[in-house]
């Protein structure tokens, strides 16, 4: 095998041990929350089995990659590598997209003007809530205003100021961009969930609306592969 071809498997499998990196990362990381209560739970179960039919189905698609890699030229070889490392990114959030889906605003309630209320916020907590809820009902992408979200996207609380991708978010209004296959049946789910009376609970207000044409920023994040590592061959050796 030439070198040229052995550069081309080197970056599509690491690839494919980054997205299971960032599985692996993100269900280490729930671990570590013990006071969640039934319904986190419960939700959180639900995501991480998403997770794993995800990967289960990622293994399946390359399985068909490599036999039909198998029975393909040079050429075509070097084209559906290229492609399938294009796919992998997309799946891992690296690149920007597009769709149908819905967008959420996110805006503050002021029930008596007349008397003095603290302006509300969103803590991670609701956020977590939020994009759990948004997984289990379909969504594909999401984006809250600017900063892209994958699994490994820590949304925390820093100084009292909620963090994601390590950014501020902005203050309200913002905006929370979501993609779909079935962006109607997602708006109605999402019409009557659980995360619009908590957020009701904390004087926030989510409106909804679907888009027939959405567009995500890239996670601009440079990925740590913490469990993935490609191995380095001298020019010439086979």
């Amino acid at each position: 095998m030439s070198l040229r071809y052995k550069i081309l498997f080197s970056i599509i499998f690491a690839s494919v041990g980054f997205m299971i990196a960032i599985q692996f990362q993100s269900t280490q990381n729930t671990v570590k929350r013990d006071t969640r209560d039934l319904w986190e739970v419960r939700k959180e179960l639900q995501n991480q089995q998403k997770v794993q039919q995800q990967l289960y189905n990622k293994i399946a698609e390359l399985d068909e990659m490599i036999a039909q890699y198998e029975g393909q030229t040079q050429s075509a070889k070097v084209e559906t590598l290229k492609e399938s490392i294009q796919v992998l990114k997309r799946d891992a959030g690296l690149t920007e997209v597009s769709g149908e889906g819905i967008v959420i605003k996110v805006t503050p309630i002021f029930q008596n003007i007349d008397s003095e209320q603290t302006y509300p916020s969103v803590s991670p907590g609701l956020l977590h809530r939020l994009i759990n809820e948004l997984n289990t009902y379909g969504a594909s992408d999401i984006a809250i205003s600017s900063e892209r979200i994958t699994n490994v996207s820590p949304i925390r609380d820093v100084n009292g100021h909620t963090y994601v991708n390590n950014h501020p978010i902005p203050p309200l209004p913002i905006t929370i961009k979501v993609l779909s296959e079935n962006a109607s049946r997602l708006l109605d789910y999402m019409q009557v969930s659980q995360s619009k009376d908590d957020f009701a609970i904390e004087n926030l207000e989510l409106e909804m609306s679907k888009r027939e044409e959405l567009t995500l920023p890239a996670y601009e994040q440079v990925p740590k592969l913490k469990y993935v590592e490609v191995e380095k061959r001298e020019i010439g050796e086979s």
